[in-house]
């Protein structure tokens, strides 16, 4: 089994390479689902997350409200890194079960690890990756993208990318980069050149 770390920052274009790479046959193991799961309803995470910013941030039905936690740490950088600590190694932890049970079923899978926040996870990250692909777009084209197509006002989108890491940390990881600063079909054809140097 071949573990592969996708990043890229907010609206890069990483689910559409995982969406490709997934038609070649990889199994795609996604960080956001196990993060949501990290904070699931009635979760130790969850409970830890209350405890740390507020009744405020867990909804009338018992789930995380995702909106006013986000309105915190994205405005905040001591708050996120506190949200880091509670989610990051329960994050891992269910990665790994992910690892284990796709190398049970295929000991030759080429398991995608789609992960956003790898540059930030980087101090704290267990797992050796044998390969780090960045599906790289510049912060600018980023932000525009997120005011076009997620309807997001602009301030709202710039300070979503630059809570982020930024282009040149993400880049400093990388053994192969997608570029996704064209249209859909060259991202596309960006992906299936990389998916054969890694898949090869």
């Amino acid at each position: 089994m071949r573990i592969i770390g996708l990043t890229g920052g907010i609206a890069a274009g990483k689910s559409t390479v995982s969406r490709r790479w997934a038609e070649h046959g990889a199994v795609v193991v996604d960080a956001d689902q196990l993060a949501r799961q990290a904070v699931a309803p009635g979760s130790p995470g969850l409970a830890r997350v209350s405890e740390r910013f507020g009744p405020g941030v867990v909804a009338p039905d018992g789930s995380l409200d995702r909106p006013a936690l986000g309105s915190i740490v994205f405005a905040d950088a001591a708050a996120r890194k506190d949200l880091e600590a509670i989610t990051h190694p329960e994050v891992w932890r269910l990665a790994q079960q992910a690892f284990d049970r796709a190398e049970a079923a295929d000991p030759g899978a080429v398991v995608v690890y789609d992960v956003p926040l790898l540059a930030e996870a980087r101090d704290s990250r267990p797992i050796r990756f044998d390969a780090v692909v960045v599906v790289d777009a510049p912060a600018a084209q980023r932000v525009e993208r997120l005011v076009a197509h997620r309807g997001l006002p602009r301030a709202e989108a710039e300070r979503r990318v630059a809570a982020q890491a930024s282009d040149a940390e993400r880049l400093a990881l990388a053994d192969h980069v997608v570029d996704a600063t064209g249209s859909l079909a060259d991202t596309l054809r960006s992906a299936d050149e990389v998916w054969e140097r890694i898949a090869g």
